[in-house]
């Protein structure tokens, strides 16, 4: 199978399985999925958050999904338990198909290791 055509199936996976989890079936979008990763990463699921620190979860989302590319690296846990990354190397820049396709294969990645995806 090429290569697109896994990352293309395993995304979908990955969206149908975490709709049906989180969102009744309504499909979550790439915004939302990295939103719930940085939850899943504050290790805070039951708790809400404001907008600014939705925000803040999707950075350590995002830092999170980049660590293994080599752009971050997780560099203490504070206090309150929020993880602070320092970057290693600056993204690149990429069209905004480029990002989406870099993200999602990230976001893969991230359930295959966590084996919620095979």
């Amino acid at each position: 199978m090429a290569r697109d055509e896994e990352l293309k199936e395993r995304w979908d996976l990955v969206v149908q399985k975490l709709s049906n989890q989180f969102a009744d079936g309504d499909r979550l979008d790439l915004d939302a999925i990295i939103y719930l990763i940085g939850v899943q990463e504050l290790g805070q699921l039951a708790q809400s958050f404001k907008k600014d620190q939705k925000l803040d979860l999707m950075h350590i989302a995002i830092c999170k999904l980049l660590t293994p590319y080599g752009y971050y690296e997780l560099d203490f846990v504070d206090n309150e338990g929020l993880p602070h990354y320092k970057t290693l190397e600056a993204l690149p820049h990429l069209k905004a198909g480029e990002q989406s396709v870099l993200m999602k294969e990230a976001i893969v990645n991230y359930f295959l290791e966590t084996e919620f995806i095979d």
